[in-house]
């Protein structure tokens, strides 16, 4: 028989999904599938089941699930997956659930759930001042008060959609690698290319972050914290970045749904 497993959180973004499965105090598990907008519920859970099988589990290795989801079609998907084969009512994150955290903006209905969860994680992990940068398809910046409230933040395109509506509306130009070239000065289109995209993108990062520690009252003392695919490559080249958190976002979750769902055990 299965052994059993805590808590199965999906981060539902809109180029990946990562699932993570929680069990013996750790990420044991943890996946990452395309996103595409109208698969239907019973082919992600073919999928999971699959995953599951490779760590010699099934289904019955989940007892709770929480979904944060920025696509709100797969949102209504994995929540029929949840309670179709899995036999729980998932916990979907929204601001009217218990984060731990105030959202203290204008409009707490249009903060998008992976804000909501960065921003429980970091406050419950890290503490404020705080600011968490997630490199995801967009590039989040989200402000935590020394308090605990979540002020808002910015939101800028992510590199890879630069990329590609740099190639996308020129004749002449063309993906490249996402790194460094050997100089600023490229001096052939390649290296031209990366220059313009990666320093532009560090110069981004750090002039978006000194303008939002300018503009928090205590923002001298802001940690900040990165999550997301390419926070590590970004690292190497910034001081800006203080900690890489890999499972920031579903640490969150995992908080998120620690606050409003009774441990089935």
């Amino acid at each position: 028989m299965a052994e059993h497993s805590d808590l199965l959180a999906v981060d539902i973004g809109n180029t990946n999904i990562h699932m993570g499965l929680w069990r013996e105090n750790s990420w044991r598990f943890n996946w990452r599938a395309r996103t595409v907008h109208d698969k239907m519920a019973d082919e992600y859970a073919a999928l999971l089941r699959a995953f599951l099988g490779d760590g010699h589990l099934d289904f019955r290795a989940i007892q709770s699930v929480v979904i944060a989801s920025v696509v709100p079609p797969l949102t209504s998907a994995f929540e029929e997956l949840s309670t179709r084969y899995i036999g729980v009512k998932p916990l979907v994150v929204t601001s009217q659930v218990r984060t731990g955290i105030k959202i203290d903006v204008d409009y707490p209905d249009q903060v998008g759930a992976d804000r909501i969860v960065n921003a429980a994680a970091v406050h419950k992990l890290y503490g404020g001042p705080a600011i968490v940068i997630d490199f995801g398809t967009a590039t989040t910046f989200d402000v935590i008060s020394r308090e605990g409230n979540y002020t808002g933040g910015s939101i800028a395109p992510g590199i890879g959609i630069a990329m590609d509506a740099l190639v996308g509306h020129t004749a002449q130009l063309y993906k490249v690698e996402l790194k460094p070239p050997p100089c600023p000065v490229g001096r052939n289109t390649s290296h031209a290319i990366q220059s313009g995209l990666f320093w532009g993108y560090v110069g981004l990062v750090e002039g978006l972050v000194a303008r939002l520690r300018a503009a928090m009252p205590d923002g001298a003392d802001a940690k900040i914290i990165a999550t997301g695919g390419l926070a590590p490559l970004f690292r190497e080249h910034t001081s800006v970045i203080q900690e890489i958190a890999p499972f920031l976002t579903l640490d969150g979750m995992r908080i998120i749904h620690e606050l409003n769902v009774p441990d089935p055990q």
